[in-house]
C-alpha cells in the first residue's frame, strides 16, 4: 500500500534527511520525499498498519530534523 502525506521542511537537504529516516523505520518498504512539492510518498510493508508506522516515521524524522512536520 502506498500513501502520500503533506510535509513541511526548510530545505532540500532536510528533505533528504527525512527520507533516509523514514526508510529506516520498521514497516516502511520505500519512501520518497520531494522538497519541491512538500510531499512524502510512503510504501508500506505487507501487513503493516499505516497509522502506527507513520507515528514512528514522524518521530524518526523529528530526530534528524527537529523543525520538520509530517501531516497525518
Amino acid at each position: 500500500m502506498k500513501k502520500s502525506y503533506k510535509i513541511e521542511v526548510d530545505c532540500a537537504n532536510c528533505a533528504n534527511n527525512m527520507e533516509e529516516a523514514a526508510k529506516k523505520t520498521e514497516g516502511v518498504k520505500d519512501c520518497s520525499v520531494s522538497f519541491m512539492t512538500l510531499k512524502m510518498k510512503v510504501e508500506f510493508e505487507e501487513g503493516a498498519d499505516p497509522a502506527a508506522v507513520m507515528q514512528n516515521v514522524r518521530l524518526n524524522c523529528k530526530k534528524v530534523e527537529s523543525d520538520c512536520e509530517v501531516y497525518l
